[in-house]
C-alpha cells in the first residue's frame, strides 16, 4: 500500500514538472514574473487592492521607516524590485504597485494612456500615503517618467525623486519596443543589457514578441503619440522644485547617457550617477550595486545638489 502511495506521488510530481517544463517553454516571461512576485511575498510584503475609478490597483507594502515608493517600467511590474527590497524595508515603508494596466493592476484591456497611469496612481497614494507624510519616489524608466509627473504635480507630497533610464522629456533615440521576430527582440536586448550580461535564449525572445505585441507597451503605444506628447515637461523642469537624483547605467541603450546629461543640465537640484556595466535597469542586472546608490541618495543627510554645484559620481558595477 505505501509503494502504491510513493508510485503516486512520484507521478504527480513527475507530471507537475513536466506541465511546468512545457508551461515555461512557451510562457517564459509569465513565470519569471510568477518566480519575483513570490519573492516580494517571500521577503515580507503584503499584497493590498486598492479601489480606485480606473480599477482595482495592486500595491505592495513592507518594512519600517520613512516613506519611498518604487515604480517600475513599462511592461513591467511590482516584483522587477525585488532583489533590492530585503535590503531596503530594514530602513523604509516601501509601497510598490503595479502601475495601472501593468502586472494585476485594472484595466485590463483597451488603448493606456498616460493619464490613465497617473490618475490611478494619485488615488492609490491618497489611499497608501498617510496624511502630511512626504514619499521618495525612484522610478525605472517608464516609472521615472510617471514619478516625474506625480512630483510635479504634488510637490508637497514628495520629498525627493530618484530617475533611473527615464525622464519626462523626449527620448532623441527612437526605439520600436514591439518586435516583430525573434531577431528584433534580440536588438532590444542588446539595447537594454550591458555587453558582459549574459543574453536571453531564442525562446524567451519569442516570448518576448507575443508579449510586447499585446500586452502594456501595446496598449501605451495605442494611446497614441499625441497622448504622450502632452506629458513631456520639458519647459518645466528649470522650476521643478524638488531634488533630483538620476541614476543611470553606463550601458544604457533605450536612454542614452546623453539624456541624463540633459534632465541634468535643465533641473536646478540634480545630482547624477552612472553605474558601470550595466544597462537600463539597474534592479535587475546590477542590484547590490544599485542598493548601495540608493542606500546613500536617501540617507537623511543627504545634501541637495543645486545646479550650480551638479554633481556625476562613477560606480563600478558589481557581480549581480
Amino acid at each position: 500500500m505505501l509503494i502504491k502511495i510513493g508510485l503516486v506521488l512520484l507521478f504527480i510530481v513527475v507530471a507537475d514538472a513536466i506541465v511546468f517544463s512545457i508551461f515555461f517553454f512557451f510562457r517564459p516571461l509569465a513565470v519569471v514574473v510568477w518566480f519575483r512576485r513570490i519573492a516580494l511575498r517571500s521577503a515580507g510584503f503584503e499584497r493590498t487592492i486598492v479601489q480606485t475609478s480606473i480599477g482595482k490597483q495592486t500595491v505592495w507594502r513592507g518594512g519600517n521607516g520613512s516613506s519611498l515608493m518604487l515604480l517600475h517600467g513599462a511592461g513591467d511590474q511590482a516584483g522587477t524590485w525585488n532583489k533590492v527590497v530585503p535590503e531596503l524595508k530594514r530602513r523604509f515603508e516601501l509601497l510598490i504597485p503595479d502601475l495601472a494596466g501593468h502586472g494585476e493592476s485594472e484595466p485590463r484591456t483597451g488603448a493606456l494612456s498616460i493619464g490613465t497611469v497617473l490618475t490611478a496612481l494619485e488615488q492609490v497614494c491618497d489611499v497608501v500615503l498617510s496624511p502630511n507624510v512626504r514619499v521618495a519616489i525612484v522610478g525605472n524608466s517608464f516609472g521615472a517618467w510617471i514619478a516625474m509627473l506625480y512630483a510635479q504635480k504634488y510637490p508637497k507630497r514628495v520629498s525627493r525623486v530618484v530617475l533611473m533610464g527615464g525622464g519626462p522629456i523626449k527620448e532623441a533615440t527612437e526605439i520600436d519596443l514591439m518586435p516583430k521576430d525573434r531577431a528584433a527582440a534580440a536588438r532590444i536586448m542588446d539595447k537594454v543589457l550591458d555587453p558582459s550580461s549574459p543574453r536571453p535564449p531564442g525562446f524567451v525572445l519569442d516570448d518576448l514578441v507575443r508579449v510586447s505585441n499585446s500586452g502594456p507597451i501595446s496598449r501605451l503605444a495605442a494611446a497614441g503619440v499625441a497622448d504622450m506628447s502632452k506629458y513631456l515637461i520639458q519647459d518645466k523642469l528649470g522650476s521643478f522644485p524638488l531634488p533630483v537624483d538620476l541614476v543611470w547605467g553606463s550601458s544604457d541603450g533605450l536612454a542614452l547617457l546623453d539624456y541624463a546629461k540633459r534632465l541634468q543640465a535643465q533641473l536646478p537640484q540634480s545630482a547624477l550617477t552612472v553605474i558601470e556595466r550595466c544597462g537600463h535597469a539597474p534592479q535587475l542586472e546590477r542590484p547590490r550595486e544599485l542598493m548601495r546608490v540608493l542606500l546613500k541618495i536617501l540617507a537623511p543627510d543627504t545634501a541637495r545638489v543645486s545646479t550650480s554645484e551638479a554633481s556625476v559620481s562613477v560606480h563600478p558595477g558589481a557581480n549581480p
